[in-house]
């Protein structure tokens, strides 16, 4: 058919990859930082300097149509005629966090915004930055006219500043004021946080056009950089996204939003008119660089000690709750260390309750997704520490899923350019605005939990058992019983039919019991001996992306 186009403007630069729209195979990329800083006060004009820098050579030259991906949770408030009240207000700038607990306050707290707009706001989402705005800057609030999001300016800025203003689900659903479970906006909840209303985007499909150039040029919906990166993957029904940066990230494709009233799950929609889940943890790669910097390595010389320990690390237990922690929610604790014993005080057992405890943060996480009925039987694993051996021998048995490790590339420039071929597909007469092209899946290495799903889910229980006995009720409701973490579900204080006792072993029980010098019990949870470890496979070319912007390592 011909070759799009697919532009991802993240917090610190452009990246753009030229695609055949049939097979979706990369024919040639650009890049270019931008020049100036992704926090804080922005002008958006840097990113239309770096977006030429990146397309310089003639690269787009042939080029059909276009799919801009771009940041989230970005502010650019308008006057009434389309100019800047003043420079963007970008996800990263923490200064919104009490005008976003004021905002909690003000519509009767998180469930009544998880039930209006699925998702409780936090500093990074412009609604939030509304309310500071209004307080901060009453001048330059009054003057707003209307709002857009980066992805939003960038489509508009290509057009040529049309009259129409386009967004897409995925953008809109990032905003604090937009339901994917209505799939409208909330233009209330815009004045409770700037005070008055204004004009907001008009959403459109994942397969429409927001239009075309003066010279032609097809430009296609885009989307923010989470949906844009998962659309690039090929993720779909059943599957599960981990990205690993310093915090985590877990989400997944689902076919109804989850109204969620306790604000731990963030309903957003996808790029291809499906919901995307999304649930954070405060503590992921932070966790092993400050392990690795107690014993006085590097990430690869933890993950080596890691490898030297066994499934259970001597009975160490490390709950990783360096930063407080989001999922569950304990925003005020610090983390803790249980199980030491002297013949567990040894460096590589440390090493291995790292991993461990920041994969069952994780699992955490993913189960949560898991109790509100999300299917997953495949994880996609991202960020430079899947390429950790301990990540990924360790990952799959406690994840109790396929774990796949993508190879790097541009995945978020990818999925707006396979968006870009979807619409231009449409507007042929090609396509179906109901399928998306169907282009290759990412080039992955794939992990099975085999036969240590069993042993893996005993130190799953071992992980909860000490959770639950520091911090019982954590989470709410459910069952873990017989050996497995049942799917999202966790008994107050309780599992199976053993307790934690001081000094990090395990009466005897549904989990089994823990004796000096074993790892994981020989009861209930299935076996396995001392000395034993966990090794799926080899590893080999690096793979990762931090997906959708999140904090990277």
């Amino acid at each position: 058919m011909g070759i799009v186009a697919g532009l991802d403007s993240s917090s610190d630069s452009t990246r753009i990859v030229v695609c055949d729209t049939d097979t979706g195979a990369v024919i040639k990329q650009g890049y270019a930082p931008h020049p100036v800083g992704g926090s804080g006060d922005v002008d958006p004009q840097a990113w239309l300097m770096s977006l030429g820098e990146a397309a310089e050579g003639g690269l787009l030259e042939g080029v059909q149509a276009i799919g801009v991906s771009a940041q989230q949770h970005g502010l650019l408030a308008l006057d009434a005629g389309g100019v800047l009240v003043r420079p963007a207000l970008m996800g990263n700038d923490k200064r919104a966090q009490s005008a976003a607990a004021d905002l909690a306050e003000a519509l009767g707290g998180r469930t009544a915004w998880a039930q209006a707009v699925g998702a409780v706001p936090t500093a990074s989402q412009p609604v939030a930055k509304l309310r500071w705005l209004a307080r901060n800057e009453p001048e330059a609030a009054h003057r707003v006219a209307e709002l857009m999001q980066p992805h939003d300016w960038l489509v508009w800025q290509l057009l040529g500043r049309p009259v129409r203003r386009t967004t897409d689900r995925g953008t809109a659903s990032s905003s604090g004021y937009w339901s994917a479970a209505a799939g409208s906006w909330r233009p209330d909840l815009v004045e409770l946080g700037l005070g008055h209303q204004v004009r907001l985007p008009e959403v459109i499909g994942p397969a429409d056009a927001a239009g075309h150039t003066p010279e032609g040029l097809l430009i296609s919906a885009g989307t923010g950089e989470t949906m844009a990166a998962a659309f690039g993957l090929g993720v779909g029904l059943g599957d599960a996204v981990i990205s690993l940066g310093a915090s985590g990230s877990v989400f997944s494709i689902h076919h109804e939003a989850l109204a969620d009233p306790t604000g731990t799950i963030l309903s957003y929609a996808d790029a291809t008119g499906m919901h995307l889940p999304v649930v954070h943890t405060l503590n992921a790669v932070r966790t092993l660089r400050g392990t690795a910097e107690l014993l006085g390595t590097d990430l690869e010389g933890l993950s080596a000690l890691a490898m030297k320990s066994t499934p259970g690390s001597y009975g160490l237990v490390l709950l990783p709750y360096l930063e407080g922690e989001r999922t569950p929610h304990l925003p005020h604790t610090a983390g803790t260390l249980t199980g030491l014993r002297r013949e567990s005080m040894k460096p590589e057992h440390l090493a291995r309750a790292a991993f461990e405890g920041m994969l069952c943060g994780l699992a955490d996480a993913l189960d949560v997704l898991r109790g509100r009925g999300v299917q997953v039987r495949r994880v996609f694993l991202l960020g430079p520490a899947a390429d950790l051996q301990a990540v990924r021998a360790i990952a799959p048995a406690l994840l109790g899923a396929q774990v796949v490790v993508p190879q790097p590339a541009d995945y978020a420039a990818l999925g707006a350019a396979r968006q870009a071929a979807w619409a231009l597909g449409v507007s042929h007469g090609t396509q179906s605005p109901h399928e998306p092209p169907r282009w290759p899946a990412a080039a992955s290495q794939v992990f099975e939990p085999g036969d240590d799903l069993p042993v893996g889910q005993a130190v799953r229980q071992q992980y909860v058992a000490v959770r639950e006995q520091t911090h019982p009720g954590a989470f709410e409701s459910g069952t873990a019983e017989s050996g497995t973490v049942e799917s999202g579900a966790f008994e107050s204080g309780v599992v199976g039919s053993g307790t934690v006792e001081p000094g990090g072993q395990e009466a005897a029980g549904g989990a089994g019991g823990y004796g000096a010098g074993s790892q994981v019990p020989a009861g209930g949870a299935g076996g396995y001996e001392a000395g034993g470890s966990v090794n799926p496979g080899g590893y080999g070319e690096a793979g990762g992306l931090v997906a959708g912007g999140y904090e990277s390592v």
